[in-house]
Order: structure tokens, then sequence, then C-alpha cells
């Protein structure tokens, strides 16, 4: 319900904003800011991704304000930097503070992967359909993840999601349905990965 309720909040903050700036007024406003916006929106998408709640909504304001390619640049720093982040709160405070925020199952569900795969199992565990945060958060607690594989296993599978979106905002306002199509593959090559992840592991913890 929390989650759902930030992401219907966000969507209907990125309306608001679409239409304030009808005519650029905001995007001039934060443009005119310089290092300082860019640097507000990183810091902010790494908040979200803490936190953690759907950072959808900033990622397309960000398109919108930087343009699509700098925008999801913009975008995937500030989710490398929550994760990183993660990763410290996790080393530090370990399994009592990862506990409420992911349930045991997930818990074992991530931890399966890793054991059996190492940072190969970690990179197909961020391919579930789990929020990233959940991932990080785990992988942050199990010692065996070193930060070198945690790092880039982050910076690898959310390019994907990230690619799709940026296609679908093209599709969209540059009124080229080509982008659109070729988005839309993106997003569902993704999921579609997810789901065969998922019951492929599902398949293997019944045989077990």
């Amino acid at each position: 319900m929390w989650t759902a309720s930030i992401f219907l909040l966000g969507m209907v903050l990125v309306a608001l904003f679409f239409y304030l700036d009808r005519r650029h007024t905001l995007t001039h406003v934060i443009l005119s800011w310089g290092i300082l916006g860019i640097a507000a929106s990183i810091i902010v998408m790494a908040l979200l991704c803490i936190v953690p709640v759907p950072s959808e909504f900033l990622l397309i304001m960000n398109m919108k304000v930087y343009g699509v390619w700098w925008g999801i640049f913009f975008g995937w720093s500030g989710s490398l930097i929550g994760a990183w982040a993660i990763f410290a709160i996790a080393r530090r405070f370990g399994r009592p503070l990862l506990m409420r925020f992911v349930s045991k199952e997930r818990f074992d569900q991530i931890d399966q992967w890793v054991s059996s795969k190492g940072a190969l199992g970690l990179l197909m565990a961020r391919l579930l359909p789990l929020p990233a945060s959940v991932v990080n958060y785990v992988a942050g607690v199990i010692r065996s993840v070193r930060i070198w594989d945690y790092t880039w296993t982050a910076a690898i599978s959310i390019i994907p999601y990230y690619l799709g979106a940026a296609l679908v905002f093209l599709g969209i306002f540059s009124r080229y349905t080509v982008w659109l199509f070729i988005g839309g593959i993106f997003i569902a090559a993704f999921w579609a990965t997810s789901y065969y992840l998922t019951h492929n592991l599902n398949k293997k913890r019944t045989e077990q």
C-alpha cells in the first residue's frame, strides 16, 4: 500500500510537472541551477533508492529537463550511489535491520542464487521481479559478496530497464512510434527474463 501510494503520488507530480512546464518554464529554471540542479537530481534519486520507493517519476522528470540520455545517465548515477549507500548500511547494521525490509523467503531466494552461482548468481538475482533495493540490502548482508561484484552487477542490471524507458519516452514525445515499439520490446524482454528466472528458481526449490 505504501509503495503503491508513493508511486501514484509520483505520477501525479509528473502530470503536474508536465502541465506547469508546457512552455518549458520549469525546465529553464532547473537548468539555470547548473551543476547544483544535476547534483540535487542525483542525490534525490539515491535517496529514493535507499528508502525504498518507486523512482520512475523522477527518471521521467530528468529526461524531460536534461534530455533523454543525460536524464538516464543522472538517474543511473543516483541509483548506483544509492546502492553503495545500502551496501554500507547493510554491512554496518546487518541482518536485524534487513528483516525490517525483506522477508525471510526473499532473503533465502537471493541467498540461494548467490551461494550457488557467485557473482553471476547475484546478477541473475538482480533480474528477478524484486525491487532493486531489496536485492541490494540482501547482497550487502551476505559477507561473501565483494564490493566489486556488488557494484558491477548493480550498474549493469538497471541498464536494460532504463534503456527501455528512454526509448518509450522518445516514442511518446518525439512521435516516432518505432522508438515506442522498440522500448516496449526492451521492457517486455526484461520482465520476461525476470519471469523465467523466477519460474526456474521455484522449480528447483520444489525439486529439492
